[in-house]
């Protein structure tokens, strides 16, 4: 009101408009004792009086209507309070809480629901009420018919109670004392879990808040975040403003000051706080860092929960530590807590890895045991598994258990399952799936006609290999790097040099740099022929590559460089391996001792 009349009389000053309004509140107390406030609050056009005028009685129920509003939504509130206690809505919180759900999205979830369950009591209470009145209602019709019935009713007395009462509601028995101390509890856990408005910041408090956002990554906030406090004493809602501006604007600091938070009485800290500081620490693989919040967390009597234990899962499988994930996944199971499909696949993916399929397969088991269908990307990692491995009957295991779940065959299911068995040396069920691929409508590419040719050489079945690669040049096919590779080593192993070189010439028209194995069948050749030239340079490209050479090409290059009688060269290719730290077996220290000693040294050049 005092708004109104300053814009209205703008020439009178404050005084006057003091006495205008103890004028207003006088006549409005006399309207409100003789009952004219029940009448004329809330209508929408005002009554005529003799002493304000129309405009004026307007204004002022629009402000008394205005104030019973506020009076209403702060009911409203306090209402609300009551139903975010509910034991359904903090069930269900708690739930959301477990599958993931945080921050504002739980906060919007929660008032989503408490809202939801006053509605529905305000509905029950306005049932009550109508049910009272008919039963009141009844109970008055029947006292009149029995009075106008009986001329002399008769005495009768009630029977005595026996013990306490009982109040239910719903069938809930609230007679019993342990719902006070309940209640207790509640009131005094309130002011945490109901969303309070942050302190204003100003002055001081705001400058030192402001060092603190623009910190660096190295600094330390330890001394501001101490004066930050000792200026605005903190509640947990001013702490989660302040690491919310910091996730915000400054990343780079945020965590180090999470977990100085996380130390401070003032932040109320639970495991949900641990688990996301955890969490974070995890997306960034900072193994070290996860441990020690654990041990902290441990160390001040809060244990990890189902929610942190699948985190750890994901963390130790992402960085291939399989025994550590292992042990964070039998946990869950200690807990009780049923394994879903996110956890399902980092353990498996952690078995593939670190090299053990068979572990990722029981898994997969336990997943169709317990109706959960794996997706079919976890099915191709084990298959991919197996065929590198050259474990043939693991990878039909895992090809049939993909026909029974209904996946559709593609052309890396076929190269797979052809690599597989090729390295098995079963070429028969190598063809057998290469020629099944080709009747689906798959054309073979490079790779996977490499590997077929490859299972041919496993046999020495030249034949049916160069067969092999006319009928597919037939339809289109063009031999990339892959088949010309598989194709240098076997004709190199059977001495075919001009065939071999012609090979390479092609390689070299196709502008790509040849892989490894090219070089080592080039040296393994040429030192077996002893062609001494060419020998040497493919020794000399092979020394530059060192580091990509593994413990089984040294030793063939070895081997074959004393066969071709180059014993210096094999013996500094020795000292190579030696460096690297790969051990000799003692067939390939055999063969360069004997070369040694019967073979006639290169001349030197």
């Amino acid at each position: 009101m005092r708004g109104k009349l300053s814009e209205v009389y703008t020439d009178c000053d404050k005084e006057t408009i003091n006495g205008m309004l103890l004028v207003i509140v006088e006549k409005v107390v006399e309207e409100m004792e003789k009952g004219g406030i029940q009448r004329m609050v809330g209508l929408k056009v005002a009554m005529p009086s003799q002493d304000f005028s129309e405009d004026l009685w307007k204004t002022v129920w629009e402000a008394s209507n205005m104030v019973l509003e506020d009076m209403e939504k702060a009911r409203k509130k306090e209402r609300m309070k009551q139903f975010l206690q509910a034991e359904e809505v903090k069930e269900m919180c708690r739930f959301a809480g477990e599958v993931g759900i945080r921050g504002d999205l739980l906060r919007e979830l929660r008032f989503k629901w408490a809202k939801e369950k006053m509605d529905e009591n305000d509905f029950y209470e306005s049932l009550q009420r109508f049910r009272s009145g008919k039963q009141e209602k009844g109970r008055n019709v029947l006292k009149e018919q029995a009075v106008a019935a009986e001329d002399t009713p008769a005495v009768a007395s009630l029977p005595k109670r026996k013990g306490k009462i009982k109040y239910k509601i719903y069938g809930l028995d609230l007679s019993d004392p342990k719902w006070a101390e309940v209640a207790d509890k509640i009131h005094e856990k309130e002011e945490m879990l109901w969303p309070l408005e942050p302190k204003p910041i100003s002055g001081k408090c705001k400058l030192v808040m402001d060092k603190i956002l623009s910190l660096k990554k190295e600094d330390d906030p330890s001394q501001l975040l101490a004066e930050w406090i000792q200026l605005l004493q903190p509640t947990r809602v001013d702490w989660i403003t302040l690491l919310d501006k910091l996730e915000q604007q400054n990343p780079s600091i945020h965590l180090k000051v999470m977990e100085l938070v996380l130390g401070e009485e003032s932040f109320q800290t639970n495991i949900r706080d641990y688990t996301k500081l955890i969490d974070a620490y995890a997306k960034e693989d900072r193994v070290e860092d996860v441990e020690r919040i654990l041990r902290k967390m441990v160390e001040n009597g809060i244990m990890p929960d189902s929610l942190t234990i699948t985190v750890l899962v994901h963390m130790y499988s992402k960085v291939g530590n399989v025994a550590r994930a292992n042990d964070a996944f039998e946990s869950l199971r200690n807990y009780g807590f049923q394994p879903d499909t996110k956890v399902y696949n980092s353990m498996m993916m952690a078995y593939i890895n670190a090299g053990e399929p068979r572990q990722g397969e029981q898994l997969l088991r336990e997943m169709e045991t317990r109706d959960i269908k794996p997706s079919e990307e976890i099915y191709m990692a084990l298959l991919r598994s197996y065929s590198r491995r050259g474990d043939a009957v693991g990878a039909g295991r895992i090809a049939n258990s993909m026909q029974f779940a209904g996946f559709q065959h593609n052309l890396e299911y076929f190269a797979l399952l052809v690599e597989a068995y090729g390295q098995a040396s079963d070429y028969d069920q190598a063809r057998s799936n290469f020629d099944n691929m080709i009747k689906l409508g798959h054309k073979p590419d490079d790779k996977c006609t490499a590997n077929m040719i490859a299972a041919y050489e496993k046999k020495n079945l030249l034949d049916k290999a160069l067969n092999l690669l006319m009928e597919l040049e037939k339809d289109g096919f063009e031999p990339g790097i892959e088949t010309y590779t598989v194709l240098v080593d076997w004709l190199g192993r059977l001495q075919l040099v001009d065939e071999t070189e012609k090979l390479l010439d092609k390689i070299a028209q196709l502008g790509e740099v040849p892989p490894l194995k090219v070089h080592v069948s080039r040296c393994d050749m040429y030192s077996r022929a002893k062609s001494e030239k060419k020998a040497l340079q493919a020794v000399g490209v092979l020394e530059a590559r060192k580091d990509e050479l593994g413990p089984c090409e040294f030793e063939r290059i070895i081997t074959a460089l004393c066969a071709g009688g180059f014993v210096q060269d094999a013996q500094r290719i020795l000292q190579l391996m030696e460096a690297k730290g790969f051990a000799a077996s003692e067939q390939v220290k055999f063969s360069l001792s004997a070369s040694q000693v019967f073979s006639q040294k290169r001349p030197k050049t």
